[in-house]
């Protein structure tokens, strides 16, 4: 019987393996017919790719990532040095990268004022709920207090706006909103050289800038002619982005008289300063020194914005607090760029963390 059916098997097939190559061909293109008739005469399947094992070919699924297209992004010219540093063994190695405060041992280290201010945090028991949009009112208060001066009549007029931040970039990027859609086209003015950062935020806030000169190889010192001249040569209404102190990354700051000269500049030619602070008190030792160039554009009774960071003063860098500070005219004015402020904050990051901020408003709220 068996013999009969090997008799009757050679006699309809030639050979067994062909009928299974034939059949497998036939579904194969029973399937590229279908996969054809889906998509379209003359379009290809996705994902799809053949394979050939001898003489019977067969369609492997092959799944393509829908971001195939992105491209790796270049590290951080700033932050990547320190990420570099983390990734190297070498025992010998040397942290050239974001300054930080550093114990003899090159570990991190927290102020002594920082732990007594987190210690009455937890002795009073302080809960984790949500922050208003505006972030903390203690903190608030305190921050734009020591920037002007808690006696400066702008803060007795209730003439600054003033809305915690993540940080000096977060306050930066907010600001850079506000710019964008209250007053477009307008442009920003930025020191070349400057924190590489700052070309980025206003980049991606489609805010456009225009670097004025300001350090002079030369000298290796501040080109105060060609800043002047560039600032002169700036469109009416644009900003100008001035660092408070402490610049970054030349460390060359203008004299007070240079101060004076420069703030009469944007004064006569109708321009708006926007100032960077994220070293008070960090470059020469005095809060106020700090924040004098600040105040002499404040007392003169000129509309500005001002960003703070607490990042470099109080070594609180994982904190992200910050905040934005904007001059009005008018008490009314500040009301309603705060609002806004609040309405560009919600859709970016809802509110600000509490943690940095209940910090820095027992550290500058207590004047012990």
């Amino acid at each position: 019987m068996a013999s009969n059916t090997m008799l009757s098997l050679a006699s309809t097939s030639a050979s067994p393996l062909l009928s299974l190559q034939d059949t497998l061909k036939t579904k194969l293109k029973l399937t590229s017919s279908n996969h054809t008739s889906f998509l379209g005469k003359g379009k290809s399947v996705p994902f799809t790719n053949t394979k050939t094992f001898g003489r019977i070919t067969m369609a492997v699924a092959v799944k393509v990532s829908r971001f195939e297209s992105i491209t790796m992004a270049p590290p951080d010219p700033i932050l990547g040095v320190s990420e570099a540093f983390r990734a190297d063994t070498n025992e010998m190695k040397l942290n050239l990268g974001v300054g930080a405060y550093r114990t003899e041992e090159l570990q991190p280290y927290v102020l002594n004022v920082v732990k007594k201010a987190e210690n009455l945090m937890l002795e009073r028991g302080e809960n984790k709920e949500y922050l208003p949009i505006e972030g903390l009112a203690a903190f608030n208060k305190v921050t734009a207090e020591l920037l002007f001066g808690a006696d400066n009549p702008v803060i007795q007029q209730q003439r600054v706006a003033t809305v915690q931040g993540l940080s000096g970039t977060g306050s930066l990027r907010l600001a850079a909103a506000l710019i964008e859609r209250y007053f477009p086209g307008a442009k920003v003015l930025i020191s070349s050289p400057t924190w590489g950062n700052h070309k980025n935020i206003f980049n991606d806030a489609g805010v456009p800038w225009s670097e004025y000169r300001y350090y002079g190889p030369k000298t290796v010192g501040l080109d105060f002619d060609g800043m002047i001249s560039d600032i002169k040569a700036a469109p009416e209404g644009s900003f100008v982005l001035l660092h408070g102190r402490a610049h970054n990354p030349t460390g060359i700051d203008p004299t007070p008289e240079q101060w004076e000269i420069i703030a009469d500049v944007i004064q006569e030619k109708n321009l708006i300063p926007f100032f960077d602070v994220a070293y008070q008190g960090f470059a020469s030792g005095s809060l106020d020194a700090d924040a004098s160039s600040v105040r002499l554009f404040a007392a003169r009774g000129m509309e500005l914005l001002v960003a703070q960071s607490y990042s470099k003063n109080l070594g609180l860098y994982a904190e992200r607090i910050g905040a934005i500070n904007v001059i009005c005219s008018t008490a009314e004015a500040a009301t309603r760029v705060k609002s806004q402020l609040k309405r560009l904050a919600r859709p970016m990051y809802s509110n600000p963390p509490i943690h940095g901020a209940r910090i820095v408003a027992n550290v500058v709220g207590d004047p012990l």
